[in-house]
């Protein structure tokens, strides 16, 4: 196959990643990951009031078991194809996550606290839960 695009995101929402491929001249490939998933993981999906209504640029704190892990929504990263927008975090044997901070880039705050695992938050712009 020679490649032409690339797109990366949890298709069927069980917490782990699928990939679709595209090919010059060939249909889309799905490799769909159903191996099976042994920890817990939370998905983010940001929601912009005040910045842009994607969150571009937002950077999301997950503190969870003790590790704190970081992701920043990004934007752009790929010719031909777009990955998933939401923000997927490994949280390993913990099945609560102790604390979320979203920083917004209009310079607002988000936090949450208390989050049970294994689904998809949606978080909107000056949330506080």
């Amino acid at each position: 196959m020679a490649g032409r695009g690339l797109a990366v995101g949890d298709i069927d929402n069980d917490g782990d990643l699928d990939v679709l491929l595209f090919g010059v001249g060939e249909p889309p490939r799905l490799l769909r990951n159903d191996g099976g998933n042994r920890n817990h993981w939370l998905g983010v999906h940001l929601e912009g009031t005040r910045s842009n209504r994607d969150g571009v640029g937002a950077v999301v704190r997950v503190t969870a078991g003790g590790r704190e892990r970081v992701r920043v929504r990004a934007g752009g990263t790929s010719y031909a194809s777009a990955s998933d927008p939401r923000l997927l975090f490994g949280l390993g044997a913990t099945p609560e996550v102790d604390r979320i901070e979203v920083r917004w880039p209009s310079g607002l705050v988000s936090v949450m606290a208390g989050v049970s695992a294994d689904r998809y938050l949606t978080i909107r712009e000056g949330d506080r839960r």
